[in-house]
């Protein structure tokens, strides 16, 4: 993973079971709709996803009050089942391509998922992008053991 970028957001998440099915699931976009929440009361109403390298991710958000943030990015590493990479570029900040790299090891019946979106422009966005991603994983939990 590269983290040569002063602005980056590195989250380390322990999750029960085996990670066979967990990039499946990161990237089916009937499950992005029920994962994919930056916040509380966030929805996902669209997600678009073909997955191959060189296929694209598009992401949809909806806030509290109705507003929407679209994100989408290019699928640049498929190692199933241990990593995935893709850029991510949100539509109100389309000169800004970030990077965004996970890593999946399994021990012991748990998966650690090392995720690290890197390349982030300035420090007021890398906390948004830090609370958000805390979210998204928080709900991908909830999301699992359904």
């Amino acid at each position: 993973m590269t983290e040569d970028s002063a602005q980056v957001v590195r989250i380390e998440r322990y999750l029960r079971g085996s990670g066979g099915g967990r990039l499946r699931r990161l990237t089916s976009a009937e499950v992005i709709r029920r994962w994919f929440k930056p916040g509380q009361d966030w929805g996902t109403p669209s997600a678009e996803v073909d997955l191959r390298v060189g296929g694209t991710v598009w992401v949809v958000m909806r806030a509290p009050d109705g507003a929407e943030v679209g994100a989408r990015g290019e699928y640049t590493v498929i190692e199933r089942p241990s990593r995935l990479a893709f850029t991510w570029t949100f539509d109100d900040d389309p000169s800004n391509q970030q990077m965004i790299e996970l890593e999946f090891t399994e021990e012991d019946g748990a998966t650690t998922v090392l995720f690290v979106n890197s390349n982030i422009t300035n420090e007021e966005r890398r906390g948004q992008q830090y609370s958000g991603w805390q979210a998204c994983f928080d709900s991908f939990e909830r999301a699992l053991a359904i």
